[in-house]
């Protein structure tokens, strides 16, 4: 990775090819995690997020994360000095990436005069605009049978059994498997179904696939179905999600995700 700049923020880029991931780590400095182009995934703890170029994720300093490419990725590491930077989220945020934001970046990204520098990074700092999203977060079971269930799901979210049928499927009770999934996930099975649902359904958006595709390859019978339970469950309806502007909350807001 190459980088640059020596005031408050370093830059790199790095070519990721669809399908690799780092593993987990965390930095000593905040990262502003962005796709110049291709899709990014990042995971934090049972949280998920994707990024396409309209969208980046903000993650403090000593977060534990994990980024991966979901299609070929030009990848942008954004590093900030806590000790310089005037933005305090305590958790992680995604962050719009308009066409200011997007010219700032890239030309930070190269070899600058120091005071030209300092000036473009102080107006990235002033321009970043978190978007008020929930992450979907897809927690795995600890009970194994459960666990048998979690992957089949997984394989192929558009499977329309119910929990007594997929429970036949692995030797369980449809009580059993219930109780599992609210022990172990803090949520019902059909929330979490709903939940590893969308989070299939992210990449497809990502690429631009119509959304009735993206729907009925994710177990939904219609594209209104979909967006309503998009919108339930993240906030804002898929279309909003990754290109249009949504609302958005203080910079220093220190509101949880």
């Amino acid at each position: 990775m190459s980088s640059t700049g020596q005031g408050a923020m370093l830059l790199g880029d790095l070519r990721l090819p669809a399908g690799a991931w780092y593993p987990q780590h965390e930095h000593p400095v905040h990262q502003l995690v962005w796709a110049a182009a291709g899709v990014v995934a990042v995971g934090i703890g049972e949280a998920h997020w994707v990024l396409p170029p309209t969208r980046a994720l903000w993650v403090p300093a000593g977060v534990p994360h994990r980024t991966g490419a979901v299609a070929n990725a030009e990848l942008r590491g954004v590093y900030a000095d806590p000790q310089k930077c005037p933005v305090t989220w305590a958790q992680p945020r995604i962050v719009e990436v308009g066409p200011l934001l997007r010219e700032l970046l890239e030309h930070l990204n190269g070899d600058l005069p120091e005071e030209q520098r300092k000036r473009a990074e102080a107006v990235v700092f002033d321009v970043l605009e978190p978007v008020d999203v929930a992450p979907i977060v897809v927690p795995s079971p600890e009970d194994p049978r459960a666990r048998d269930v979690e992957a089949m799901v997984l394989a192929d979210p558009a499977d329309r059994r119910g929990l007594a049928e997929l429970g036949r499927a692995v030797g369980a009770s449809e009580r059993t498997l219930a109780r599992a999934f609210v022990r172990d996930c803090r949520m019902t099975f059909g929330t979490w179904r709903t939940q590893a649902r969308l989070r299939a359904a992210l990449p497809l958006l990502a690429e631009g696939l119509p959304m009735t595709t993206v729907a009925h390859r994710v177990g939904y019978a219609t594209a209104s179905a979909f967006v309503a339970a998009f919108r339930r469950a993240v906030g804002v309806p898929p279309g909003a999600y990754f290109t249009a502007r949504t609302a958005t909350t203080s910079r220093r807001s220190t509101s949880p995700w």
